[in-house]
């Protein structure tokens, strides 16, 4: 049996007035994901424990199987495992964002979408002329806008708006004992990063925590699983609990991303061996953020036609699969930011026709909502 986990980043949706009312997963042409859905067991599934921030970070992990009430910690610090890092516990880690604020308003959380080369320069820039002003602090470079900052742990004492809940608003300083320090750090950048050819004009830190301590995927599910995505809190928790990482090039966690390239390289690891592999793709998450109406759907349709169409007859092809598809949460096109709301999944088996139904918002919304770390135990049958 090989098992295939499917994650349209914050791709469910509220009614969209400029879709007459209706969701990007209701108008997108999706007959490849229609077709599942129609032999499938469809539901909701409470990604986002109540009380638990809406990031992606809780609801990943409870999608890959961990539940976040017992091992999440913090974002930043899951994405530096990603990188390579373990902090000691006299450190926390921050996320890094590279922005655009202008005025004192957020106009771009994701810093004009600079490449991960630009990226990189900057974050090396940052570590040779502030980190030696600030003892214990370390700038790493991920991809793109996306990079960390390591601190010492009296620095965790903030309270850190994330930069995509203040799209276009007026931007929100961080309170609290650490905040004096996090501002000196973030204003500093301004200076710096003023003398490169970008847009994004400063760091935003936020997302802090401690060290995760997440079990082994096979030691808790008994299979082998890897996963491929452009998101490094999504790597880090496939690294914390030992899943293969597959990186490909053009994986860019933008509305480019290589659909087909994440696609083969599932196929490829689950003929090589593996028994279970996630694809992870984020362009309906920033779509939503930037209230991108027609990107979001033609990510949708980007799914269908370039990755189920072909991923489903290969699996065929295989012999006996099963399949879970399901957004981490939702990133709603009229609010802009993550909300909590239980999501639609999907789980169809290869050789067992379940209810059926359709994979909306409203095709599931009279479903009671399961947990979503559930839904991994539920795709194993264990």
């Amino acid at each position: 049996m090989k098992y295939v986990v499917c994650v349209p980043d914050g791709c469910a949706d509220l009614p969209v007035p400029e879709l007459d009312g209706r969701t990007p997963l209701e108008v997108a042409h999706t007959p490849v994901l229609d077709a599942l859905a129609a032999r499938a067991e469809v539901g909701r599934a409470a990604v986002i424990p109540e009380g638990m921030a809406p990031g992606s970070d809780v609801g990943n992990m409870s999608i890959m199987g961990f539940d976040p009430t017992r091992f999440h910690t913090g974002r930043a610090p899951i994405e530096v495992a990603a990188m390579g890092r373990t902090l000691r516990p006299d450190q926390t880690a921050f996320r890094c964002n590279l922005v655009v604020v202008r005025n004192g308003v957020m106009v771009d959380y994701a810093g004009a979408n600079p490449t991960s080369e630009e990226g990189s320069l900057v974050i090396a820039a940052l570590q040779e002329e502030i980190a030696p002003d600030h003892a214990g602090i370390e700038f790493l470079a991920g991809v793109g806008f996306r990079n960390a900052m390591i601190a010492p742990k009296e620095w965790v004492e903030a309270d850190c708006t994330p930069p995509h809940d203040l799209s276009g608003r007026a931007i929100v300083l961080p309170t609290g004992p650490a905040a004096g320090r996090l501002g000196e750090v973030m204003e500093a950048s301004r200076a710096v990063m003023a003398r490169f050819d970008i847009e994004a004009d400063q760091v935003w830190l936020w997302g802090q925590g401690f060290q995760p301590q997440v079990p082994s995927f096979r030691g808790l599910y008994g299979v082998e699983a890897g996963l491929v995505t452009a998101v490094d809190l999504v790597r880090g928790i496939g690294v914390l609990s030992g899943m293969k990482i597959c990186d490909i090039p053009g994986a860019t966690g933008w509305y480019d991303t290589d659909y087909e390239g994440k696609r083969d390289v599932a196929l490829a690891e689950l003929r090589a061996g593996l028994d279970l592999f996630v694809i992870h793709v984020e362009a309906t998450d920033e779509a939503g953020h930037a209230g991108d109406v027609a990107e979001k759907v033609k990510a949708l349709e980007r799914w269908d036609r370039r990755i189920l169409a072909d991923l489903v007859p290969a699996l065929d092809g295989m012999g006996a699969w099963r399949l879970l598809m399901l957004p981490d949460h939702a990133t709603p096109l009229t609010t802009r930011t993550h909300t909590p709301d239980p999501v639609p999944y999907l789980l169809v088996d290869s050789a067992v026709d379940g209810s059926g139904g359709t994979f909306t918002e409203a095709g599931v919304a009279d479903c009671e909502a399961v947990p979503g770390h559930a839904l991994m135990g539920r795709l194993l049958n264990i």
